[in-house]
């Protein structure tokens, strides 16, 4: 490259989000960083974005991060100097529904774990602080004080007069073209003006990201959607201060202006932009208006303030704003290089653009963020998520949700089928009720005689409740089938192959050949990385499997720890082999029927694997379980699926074996303790808090990522340890509920659900140490408090004696 100029790193993008990371870069120490626009700041989605900011979000650690973009507005123009007309007069949101007025009452506990202000008020309150509008359908409110609004393109300027006040170059009408590539790195940028050589790229580039990406070969599963709101005429005594306002029932928002409203909204019938690519020359420009798409929204908006019926439309403003394929924003460094950072999808950056800059930062700085941000990790997606064809159908449906009740285990509708075991057919046949995990159609549970064969998510009780109650029983009592295909499947082969798993795994891995291990890989730090299951399958083989949903994470983590070396060769397997799960007392008797290999427990014990013959079909039979009963799961060829299907359906009649779905599943692991990684683990956790303790090989082998900071936790005690719970009476718990004791928030739940075979609502979470081997626990579930009990072992056989019969 010629003529070429250098930074440290470059950022590509000038909205608010390339702002915040160049603001918060330089005051981590980076001093050589430079920004790319390819027009003039704003000019992308921001400078016409509505502004609002909200802090609450479903977990602890996207409200941190939502929590820090305020911090940030409060102190942001005294600093600079540059005006940010950042308002901070809190915000509404309305319940005109009972299942709304829940969601509330949700959301106030999950607020009152996360140590956020959040206050539930009626109706008439809600209209003492918004005075203009109505109290029709109104059944209460939600108002959180630190919320409010702020100016877009002037709190984006403030942030690059931040930047460039400590070094930041920030380069506008400046265009990317292409990238140098050397390996796994990207080594200089191509622009309309001259090559630049860099260290560190990041892709903030708005709803070109999924265009900026793909020159570097990487996955960005970003596109455009259209989004209006309406600017009223100035509107006569129109109060001051007051705060912005969300009618999610009536799918719009509010947002005072200095002459009147803007009203937006998330109507149903949104539609994408530049679905053949965005122009290159497109830049502070609007689309244009569409009354009749937004004629919903102003009916809406009228009903809830009568004023608006009387005012005049200043603007209809119609811009494309960035969504990403779970309509989320993603970060982290790209899987498929080493020095390209992904920074996009951002539908609410103004809100989280102060926050996503800092934890970025981190991110960039440190090698990780300082809390665990798998929900918004670019490793969440898999390849199809990427796909046009999957993108705008499923980017339009969640648009059209933003603001509908979110139900827990609720589907998406929007390109299914992608990936299916080849039990599909069979099952469905049978009354599968299937949902989807990272493109898996899989069983939920199966519809039986009288069910209505449609799920119906609630806040109470589900649609499936019973019958999966039935699925519950079958597998405790009798025995049962589930298609565990979509699991995530790795292999580590190769003469270093020992050495490599000693190195990422904190149990010994120097087991015979045939063992099966659970395990986890944590980081430096101790936190926990990836919860496994590992058979040794030959000297110099693993086999590793993981959930449905963290191949890319998983797969990233070990590609990127291992050691280097050319003797062990990681590969994915998962297409290769599907999964049956046979489980429950009666599974062995079945498994004899059609195997002429001993099955004994002497011969074959738990936490063991074994290649057997199942009819004419080669099958890893691997006796391990999530379920807590005998049972083997049994990894097979993918071509011999159906006949061992059949096989095991024919052996089963005399018992009159059942299918069971994913929903069972989340049932049985609760009462047996079994813990879930991305929620009960994480690398916030460290296994001698989550009680894995006694699977670290301290003892039986040398150095591992992690040991040095467990010693520390070993040596000086966890602060705190994770607990189950059992709840009496109609307790509808589904992790982020408050736990508390003697009155006093400790923590949140990470997991809950109901128990069918024990009959009480069950969750699970972390306390305070000295809290850990006592009693006196209430949970708090929409905003009711339950006595808690919590169990020092698995409320469901203890001993274990049901796996190792």
């Amino acid at each position: 490259m010629s003529d070429t100029q250098h930074a440290e790193i470059v950022i590509i993008g000038g909205g608010v989000i390339g702002c915040s990371l160049a603001y918060h870069l330089t005051r981590m120490g980076h001093s050589d960083v430079m920004l790319l626009e390819r027009e003039q700041l704003t000019q992308g989605a921001t400078w016409h974005a509505a502004g609002l900011v909200g802090q609450l979000r479903s977990t602890r650690n996207k409200t941190r991060l939502m929590q820090k973009s305020v911090e940030l507005y409060d102190t942001l123009e005294a600093e600079t100097g540059q005006p940010t007309d950042w308002k901070k007069v809190g915000s509404l949101r309305l319940a005109c529904s009972p299942e709304r007025m829940l969601e509330i009452r949700r959301s106030a506990t999950l607020a009152k774990s996360f140590d956020l202000d959040f206050e539930i008020i009626s109706a008439k309150q809600a209209q003492d602080l918004f005075p203009i509008m109505s109290t029709d359908h109104v059944l209460g409110a939600a108002f959180i004080p630190g919320d409010g609004y702020v100016d877009p393109s002037s709190v984006t300027q403030a942030l690059a007069r931040g930047a460039r006040d400590k070094g930041a170059v920030i380069r506008q009408g400046v265009r990317v073209t292409g990238m140098k590539i050397e390996g796994r790195r990207v080594v200089g940028l191509h622009t309309d003006q001259g090559d630049i050589l860099c260290d560190k790229v990041i892709n903030a580039a708005g709803m070109w990201g999924h265009e900026v990406a793909a020159m570097a070969g990487v996955r960005a599963p970003v596109i455009a959607l259209e989004h209006q709101y309406l600017l009223t005429d100035k509107i006569p005594d129109m109060p001051s201060n007051m705060p912005t306002m969300r009618d999610p029932d009536h799918l719009i928002y509010i947002k005072p202006e200095v002459r009147g409203l803007a009203i937006g909204g998330w109507e149903p019938d949104t539609v994408s932009w530049a679905e053949a690519g965005i122009p290159v020359d497109f830049g502070p420009e609007l689309l244009p208006s569409n009354f009749d798409r937004f004629e919903q929204l102003a009916e809406y908006a009228t009903m809830r303030m009568p004023v608006v019926g009387q005012t005049g439309v200043r603007e209809l403003v119609n811009g494309p704003i960035p969504w990403s394929a779970d309509g989320d924003f993603f970060m982290g460094l790209a899987p498929e290089m080493d020095n390209f950072y992904l920074c996009n999808g951002f539908s609410y950056g103004i809100a989280a653009g102060g926050g996503a800059g800092a934890m970025m930062a981190e991110w960039i700085t440190e090698g990780h963020p300082s809390v665990d941000l798998f929900g918004l990790d670019v490793r969440r997606f898999g390849p199809h998520h990427n796909a046009k064809s999957f993108l705008y159908p499923r980017c339009i449906e969640m648009y059209r949700k933003y603001y509908s009740l979110h139900m827990p285990n609720e589907e998406n509708q929007t390109v299914r089928g992608i990936r299916r075991s080849p039990l599909y057919d069979v099952l469905k046949s049978q009354g599968a009720i299937m949902g989807s995990k990272a493109g898996w159609e899989r069983p939920n549970w199966f519809a039986r005689n009288g069910d209505e064969a449609v799920e119906h998510a609630s806040f109470t009780k589900p649609s499936w409740h019973d019958t999966v109650a039935l699925e519950c029983r079958d597998i405790r009592e009798n025995v049962a089938l589930i298609d565990m295909s979509s699991f995530s499947k790795f292999e580590m082969k190769g003469p270093d192959a020992l050495a490599v798993m000693q190195r990422l795994c904190i149990a010994n891995m120097d087991k015979p050949v045939g063992s099966v291990v659970y395990t986890q890989m944590c980081n430096e730090r101790g936190g926990i990385e990836t919860d496994i299951t590992i058979c040794r399958t030959a000297d110099d083989t693993f086999y590793i499997v993981t959930g449905s949903a963290f191949a890319t994470h998983d797969g990233d983590w070990i590609s990127r720890n291992m050691f280097d070396t050319d003797r062990a060769v990681f590969s994915d397997i998962t297409s290769s082999r599907t999964v049956i799960n046979l489980c429950g007392p009666n599974s062995r008797k079945v498994l004899e029927k059609v195997t002429a290999s001993d099955l004994s427990h002497a011969v074959f014990p738990f936490a063991t694997c074994r290649d057997i013959f199942i009819g004419c079909a080669p099958v890893r039979a691997v006796r391990i379980s999530y379920v807590g009963e005998l049972g083997w799961e049994l990894h097979i060829p993918s071509e011999y699926t159906l006949h061992v299907y059949e096989a095991l359906k024919q052996a089963g009649e005399e018992f009159a074996m059942s299918n069971a779905g994913y929903r069972a599943v989340a049932s049985l692991r609760l009462e047996k303790g079994y813990l879930a990684w991305s929620s009960d683990i994480t690398p916030d956790y460290n296994p001698v808090e989550a009680g894995l303790g006694g699977r670290i090989g301290f003892k039986t082998k040398g150095d591992f990522i992690g040991r040095a900071a467990l010693e520390k936790v070993r040596e000086h005690g966890a602060e705190q340890k994770f607990c189950v719970f059992s709840l009496d009476g109609e307790a509808w718990v589904h992790g982020g509920e408050c736990i508390l004791h003697d009155g006093n928030v400790v923590n949140v739940t990470t997991s809950g659900g109901y128990g069918h075979t024990v009959g009480k609502s069950i969750v699970m979470g972390y306390v305070p140490a000295r809290l850990a081997d006592q009693q006196g626990f209430e949970i708090e579930v929409f905003g009711e408090r339950f006595e808690a009990v919590r169990h020092s072992r698995a409320i469901y056989d203890p001993e274990m004696t049901k796996l190792k019969q």
